[in-house]
């Protein structure tokens, strides 16, 4: 191999392109690489929703509030970035849903509501005696046709009922992806419930068999949360990102305008004027950002054509005294047949006790959802009155709010829509065609969590070392 380096361009500068950049330098230091990498960042910051507000002594999350730890590589990140020290799992406690105004604890070992154990399933006051023996039909019910996909939806109300997906799964999994799980994909979202169902023909078996599962409610014998965050904020996995690039040029507040292809490599315009030139290149900007960088072609459609939720988190500071909850317990989210504007509800103090100054309660509600965005629209005042009036009917608060803090996402959470994985494949087999060496990743492709997108980052530095070294 000649002396020449080789340029390497990341798009996007969210967790997915900024864990692509550091795990690429590691491997360019380790092995001696003759590489030199840019990432270039549209928004005048790197990180994307991975957003923290300190204000009065809170630590308020703006996007996600923390990740799953049994999903290894957003706990191995922490580590490799030797802020093992700040990490913190959340306190355990009840989970509830709302259905008609009135807050059920959620059954004792329900997965993602699939219910494992039938005594807290049938004493229950979260579905009538009809819908409870329509849920067991499950235990009797042949495994479904071995199909390519089908919606969420489609998949639970054939094996549960219409009851049990309504009162708790449907709140428990849209809370996740913020859409219609009537349009979401069984095999893009939980392909594991398919697969259950196919191995074990029923999924209450399948679950109860398979309990390595994490429960969602009150976890038995637990002291430890299932979930992690970094004390300080996840901002700070960002900050400390940024310091550690040491190779890698960044570009912020710059926009990709345009992708072309110069014989075996690219030139990408920017929109300061300047060109950068690259023998390979990841893209991980939001899909429609990603479409409009590349010449019109058949396989683009797949990207224009995915759709975004808009959504928004009101963080509520109160003093102590003003907040009067019946129920223990780290929050709540609402049944779609409930009339509320609020889709969920933590109880971040009780959850994530490092983010609230002593003697004080700090509640982040959600509103937003498929079919039903223009919440995020009102202005901060209207947001407030909103979520404060629906929160007035669940629990007794005392006054306004000492401090707020509203986010809006605009068309931030990509829908996975009943076909994701055979549109993916179509894209990439397209993009690999047409420019060999550029690879497009992300939260808009196989996963929207914190973990999933340092896993597509990983991957994405393997796919770039493998066609410029191997």
């Amino acid at each position: 191999m000649s002396g020449e380096r080789r340029q390497i361009v990341i798009i996007g500068g969210g967790i997915t392109g900024l864990a692509a950049a550091f795990y690429l330098e590691k491997e360019i230091k380790k092995n001696d690489l003759p590489a030199e990498v840019t990432l270039v960042e549209a928004s005048p910051r790197l990180g994307g929703k991975m957003q923290t507000v300190h204000k009065d002594g809170y630590v308020i999350e703006r996007g996600p509030d923390s990740f799953l730890e049994r999903k290894q590589s957003a706990p191995q990140l922490v580590k490799d970035l030797g802020l093992e020290h700040l990490l913190v799992n959340n306190a355990t406690g009840q989970s509830y849903v709302l259905v008609s105004e009135t807050l059920y604890p959620i059954p004792e070992g329900a997965v993602m509501g699939v219910p494992t154990k039938i005594g807290p399933f049938l004493t229950t006051g979260l579905f009538s005696l009809p819908g409870k023996l329509r849920a067991g039909m499950d235990l009797v019910l042949p495994a479904s046709k071995p199909q390519e996909d089908q919606s969420l939806g489609e998949f639970f109300r054939r094996r549960v009922g219409g009851e049990v997906v309504e009162n708790l799964i449907e709140p428990l999994l849209s809370g996740i992806y913020a859409g219609d799980i009537d349009r979401l994909s069984l095999m893009s979202t939980f392909p594991q419930f398919y697969q259950t169902e196919q191995k074990y023909r029923s999924l209450i078996i399948g679950m109860k068999k398979s309990r390595g599962a994490q429960s969602v409610g009150k976890p038995a014998n637990k002291k430890k949360g299932q979930f992690q965050t970094v004390k300080t904020g996840l901002q700070t996995i960002v900050e400390e990102l940024e310091k550690q690039l040491g190779i890698t040029k960044v570009y912020k507040g710059t926009k990709v305008v345009s992708i072309e292809r110069a014989g075996s490599a690219y030139s990408m315009k920017l929109d300061n004027g300047k060109v950068l030139h690259a023998d390979s290149a990841v893209v991980t900007a939001p899909h429609k950002a990603a479409a409009a960088m590349f010449q019109k072609e058949d396989w683009l459609k797949g990207l224009e054509d995915m759709v975004s939720t808009s959504v928004a988190n009101v963080a509520l500071g109160f003093p102590e005294e003003a907040v009067q909850m019946e129920h223990q317990g780290t929050g709540f989210v609402i049944s779609r047949n409930s009339d509320f504007s609020i889709t969920a509800c933590t109880w971040t103090n009780k959850k994530w006790p490092s983010t609230t100054p002593e003697g004080k309660v700090l509640l982040r509600a959600y509103v937003g959802k498929a079919g039903d965005e223009s919440v995020v629209e009102q202005s901060d005042n209207e947001m407030v009155k909103i979520v404060l009036d629906d929160l007035k009917r669940i629990m007794k608060i005392d006054g306004e709010p000492e401090m707020t803090c509203i986010t809006r996402w605009h068309e931030a959470m990509p829908q996975y829509h009943v076909g994701h994985k055979k549109r993916i494949k179509e894209i990439r087999e397209g993009l690999e065609a047409s420019y060999p060496g550029v690879f497009i990743t992300g939260a808009s492709f196989e996963g929207v969590g914190i973990p999933d997108c340092i896993d597509q980052g990983k991957q994405a530095v393997a796919d770039v070392l493998s066609h410029l070294f191997e």
